[in-house]
């Protein structure tokens, strides 16, 4: 892994570090994402529990949003495409935290569409998650994950194997009875 690249990476793991739930910015005003959680008053509204994380796999940044919606608005019938506006908005912060925090632009383009899983949590509310893949621009020299690997095996370590590997099975190996036969009464 080059230097650029693990640049690139620290870079986008402090961006994500700076967007928990009250942060401020330079300005001491708290940082606007996008999510559920800044509508409303903190201390007087009843908020919405959901946040997000990000991992990097490979040359690709997953982006996992986590909310606690109410049943009705997941059968409202746009529940998927707001699922992809708030990826948006927080892919969208992703890279203006990137650009403060290293002074250089992120490059993310969407691999597909996102995947929600909604899980019931009572007759009322539900847990929804939903994961989105982006290919980060600017890791040229990481490999993709889900590409298979070569087989490499050294050519010693082929010899090896077909001499024999560790040897030959010792002469004893088919001794009926073993130990027990070598006790002695009394």
């Amino acid at each position: 892994m080059s230097q650029a690249s693990l640049d690139v990476i620290r870079g986008v793991a402090q961006a994500a570090a700076n967007s928990f739930d009250g942060a401020l910015d330079d300005k001491g005003e708290p940082i606007k994402i996008g999510l559920k959680r800044e509508e409303g008053h903190p201390v007087l509204d009843s908020r919405t529990v959901d946040g997000f994380k990000v991992r990097v796999h490979g040359n690709k940044l997953l982006v996992i949003y986590q909310s606690d919606i109410k049943l009705k608005d997941v059968h409202k019938g746009n529940f998927e495409s707001e699922m992809e506006i708030t990826m948006g908005n927080i892919v969208k912060h992703l890279k203006k935290q990137y650009r403060n925090a290293t002074g250089k632009a992120l490059t993310l383009t969407s691999e597909g569409d996102v995947e929600v899983l909604v899980q019931s949590t009572s007759k009322v509310r539900v847990f929804a998650i939903a994961n989105k893949a982006y290919k980060i621009g600017g890791l040229g020299d990481i490999d993709d994950v889900v590409i298979p690997s070569k087989d490499r095996i050294e050519g010693k370590f082929k010899s090896f194997i077909s001499q024999g590997g560790w040897g030959k099975a010792p002469q004893n190996k088919n001794q009926k009875g073993g130990s027990k036969n070598n006790q002695k009464d009394g």
